[in-house]
């Protein structure tokens, strides 16, 4: 169970109700973690109400939209009155249009900045308005390899995960001229199977789907509980994320040619769209009447285990590992 001086951990999470908030809060939970469960649609906030109850946890549900500044602040007075003082705050919710930029409105841009980057923003300021005096806490902020290497049709969303990078950049600087004990990580996550492939907003022609390869939310939640009780400033998750990542530092003119020529077919199946361009969640949700889950609807395609993410978890058995390799390579060269 985790505990802080003995007590349960209190958690907020946004972007609760669906995708890796579902999963986060699933995880924390199983960790008999008190967990304030932020997000606009009521069905998913139910659904993951229950999730939390079931796995051990408590919840307290708070409908909020993260682009609220307002509304975050009281959302948490309300879990620090309610389930305690706040130990952990997760920026999770986001929100994107798969479109080609020269098609995209000022509103729909703002909007998806508002949320995704600004969100982060109110959540970070609601968190530390509240951890700073205590001198404890943890934000981690959840990222994506999009925060480093862009991808064509969501310039919006690459825009505000940049954004939250520069941000929190700035913001670990404060805390280290203050000499605070506070901690701010940021996680980033590659290509995931969550139900927001079936509700952003999408003017392409057929149906979106992550870049493969893909990955089951559960291998962001376990990460993200990770980076909220380790002394990491940042943590890539997965294979396909640290490519991306370091490849941006390296090859950048080459990624945009090679985007250029792959990223539309990329984030599309062959299959046409379904659903109209006004069916999507970026002003209301989906999941007010219909609890849509943590997964997508790619659980065929996904992976379940990350063996980057082993690696990290399993450093001291790796160097184990290595050292006796070096040692039976010793022992043959003398043979």
């Amino acid at each position: 169970m985790s505990t802080t001086n003995g007590k349960q951990e209190v958690v907020v999470i946004t972007g609760a109700s669906a995708g890796v908030g579902r999963a986060v809060a699933r995880e924390f939970a199983r960790h008999g973690a008190r967990i304030g469960l932020i997000a606009r649609g009521e069905a998913g906030l139910d659904g993951a109400r229950r999730d939390v109850e079931r796995l051990g946890g408590t919840a307290l549900v708070l409908p909020c939209d993260v682009a609220d500044a307002a509304a975050v602040e009281d959302a948490a007075a309300r879990v620090e009155r309610e389930l305690g003082p706040i130990d952990v705050w997760v920026n999770n919710a986001m929100q994107s249009v798969l479109a080609p930029f020269k098609e995209m409105t000022a509103d729909d841009f703002r909007r998806v900045t508002e949320v995704t980057y600004l969100g982060v923003v109110h959540g970070t300021m609601a968190a530390l308005r509240r951890m700073l005096p205590r001198d404890r806490g943890t934000v981690v902020q959840v990222g994506s390899a999009l925060a480093y290497r862009s991808i064509p049709l969501q310039s919006a969303y690459c825009g505000a995960k940049h954004a939250i990078v520069g941000f929190t950049d700035s913001i670990r600087c404060e805390l280290v001229h203050d000499g605070s004990n506070v901690h701010v990580t940021a996680v980033h996550l590659p290509a995931l199977n969550t139900p927001q492939f079936r509700w952003v907003k999408s003017l392409l022609p057929n149906e979106s789907q992550p870049v493969p390869p893909i990955f089951q939310p559960e291998v962001a939640a376990r990460a993200i509980y990770r980076a909220a009780h380790a002394d990491k400033r940042e943590l890539w998750v997965g294979l396909p994320a640290i490519q991306a990542i370091v490849g941006q530092k390296l090859i950048p003119g080459l990624l945009d040619v090679y985007l250029g020529k792959t990223g539309y077919d990329g984030q599309q199946t062959d299959e046409p769209r379904q659903r109209s361009v006004d069916e999507h969640n970026l002003w209301h949700p989906l999941d007010q009447d219909e609890d849509r889950g943590a997964h997508g609807a790619f659980d065929e395609k996904a992976h379940g285990r990350s063996v980057q993410q082993w690696a990290d978890r399993n450093t001291g058995l790796l160097a184990a590992g290595a050292a006796l390799v070096g040692v039976v390579a010793a022992l043959a060269s003398r043979r």
